[in-house]
């Protein structure tokens, strides 16, 4: 469980003390410092480090960095809000002790994600972390509900001596093929073996679809855990891949034309410890509240995507026919809808039915999408939204008037078109805030310029190594 306190100056009650103590327990295990991690508004896992002895100063006073780092892009250039991309100001990075690790895979180095909050103590309003937990309070709150989330990581595995900047496939094995498996089976042991050292539940991992690819299942967490969680585990595979002469690739499309890495998400909505996505009296075993959940989801993807698939390169990977829902459909166990219910195995309904999100890549700072997607849910539970008819098999297969009936659109083919439905959907922008919601825009439309008039080629080769 993630601490669900905000930071405040002079450490929240009992931390600076527990930081001492972990200080020495770290030092005697042969830990020499502390990844502070946090996720940019771009979608890039960037960090501070602490020696361990610095880490009880760290959970008392926090660490100093720019708020110029939430309008960077992917290519390290700053774009500006009105508020944010100036070089003035200081921010405080706080340690979430209740998710500290060791790094398995890293010896030497633990890891903790952060809170940041100003110089006086309030709240940042564009830290992403800080802004999923009022999120999930105020459900609380306002709804009686509490959620549970996980979110699939795909990479691709590439040689580590490939000509720079290149990818070639460490493994030549066919999609989910046992050769895969073996030809990189020490590697994926050490994986498990770090994740399990960790404290990281894994439920599966496997060879995938495309060259080198692989995917990675985890339990789920409350949903800042499970943001946390999916941070955690990239920084644990790009690691122990580094060990064996690998690199590893997180980017939606790690070349032009193929199938991308997805990072879907799963996620369920639950009250008084039932899930809500089983046990009712609607279609499939639904409640009237997960309908309504899911229908807010359902209605707001078309904006959502500037959240979920915040790349140029993400829509490289958004294509029909390929399994990553790219129309504005719903159905049970249907892997080309964007929106899928997973009943579960009978017998386990009540515990392992849930919502999966597939036009997510890992390109998006998780605790935005996160957010973002249980925003547009309760907005549907608010509202009493209706979900419409089911679709069976690929939309795209729809007559234009059938697709028309069921309200199946195709979401955005473009970051641009993206970002003009995220400008026009006040749901999401004040669930964000003005800041971050201005960051986002702002980010969205520097990254569309970076690449402006790049070939498919160069789109992908521009990020393929930053997530």
């Amino acid at each position: 469980m993630s601490t669900l306190a905000d930071p405040v100056p002079g450490g929240r009650p009992g931390d600076v003390e527990r930081a001492r103590a972990l200080s020495g327990e770290l030092s005697g295990r042969g830990v020499h410092g502390v990844v502070l991690a946090y996720v940019d508004t771009a979608g890039v896992g960037r960090v501070k480090t602490v020696p361990v002895a610095g880490l009880a100063s760290a959970a008392a006073w926090g660490v100093g960095m720019s708020p110029v780092f939430d309008t960077f892009l992917a290519n390290d250039r700053i774009v500006a809000t009105d508020v944010l991309g100036s070089p003035d100001g200081d921010l405080r990075l706080y340690p979430d002790l209740d998710r500290l690790v060791v790094l398995a895979g890293q010896p030497g180095w633990a890891w903790a994600p952060v809170d940041r909050i100003t110089q006086d103590g309030d709240r940042h309003p564009g830290c992403s972390r800080t802004f999923l937990r009022r999120i999930t309070a105020g459900a609380a709150r306002a709804h009686g509900l509490a959620f549970k989330a996980g979110i699939e990581i795909e990479w691709a595995v590439g040689l580590g001596s490939a000509p720079d900047g290149e990818f070639v496939p460490a493994a030549s094995g066919p999609a989910y093929g046992a050769t895969r498996q073996v030809e990189l089976s020490a590697y994926t042991a050490d994986l498990l073996a770090a994740c399990a050292a960790q404290g990281v539940d894994v439920d599966q991992i496997h060879p995938e679809y495309a060259p080198g690819q692989f995917e990675i299942s985890v339990a789920a967490l409350d949903p800042v855990g499970a943001a946390d969680r999916s941070v955690l585990v990239r920084q644990t595979i790009r690691a122990v891949a580094h060990r064996h002469g690998l690199r590893v690739s997180f980017s939606p499309a790690v070349t032009a034309g193929g199938v991308g890495n997805g990072g879907h998400v799963h996620l369920s909505a639950w009250r008084d410890g039932v899930n809500l996505h089983a046990g009712g009296d609607r279609r499939h075993g639904m409640t009237a509240g997960a309908e309504a959940f899911a229908a807010g989801v359902l209605a707001r993807l078309p904006a959502l995507t500037a959240v979920t698939a915040p790349s140029p390169a993400s829509y490289l990977r958004l294509r029909p026919s390929q399994w990553a829902g790219v129309f504005t459909a719903w159905g049970l166990e249907t892997r080309e809808a964007a929106l899928r219910l997973v009943r579960g195995t009978a017998g386990r309904r009540a515990e392992q039915a849930n919502l999966e999100v597939k036009p997510v890549d890992l390109a998006a700072n998780p605790y935005l999408a996160l957010g973002c997607l249980i925003a547009a849910g309760l907005d549907g539970l608010t509202a009493g939204a209706a979900l419409p008819e089911e679709t069976t098999g690929d939309p795209v297969r729809l007559s234009a008037g059938e697709a028309a009936a069921r309200g199946v659109l195709r979401l955005p083919v473009s970051l641009a078109e993206a970002v003009a439905e995220f400008r026009g959907d006040e749901v999401l922008r004040a669930a964000l805030g003005p800041v971050l919601a201005d960051a986002v825009t702002a980010v969205r439309r520097g990254e569309i310029d970076a690449v402006d008039g790049q070939d498919d080629e160069r789109v992908a080769a521009a990020y393929r190594w930053v997530y």
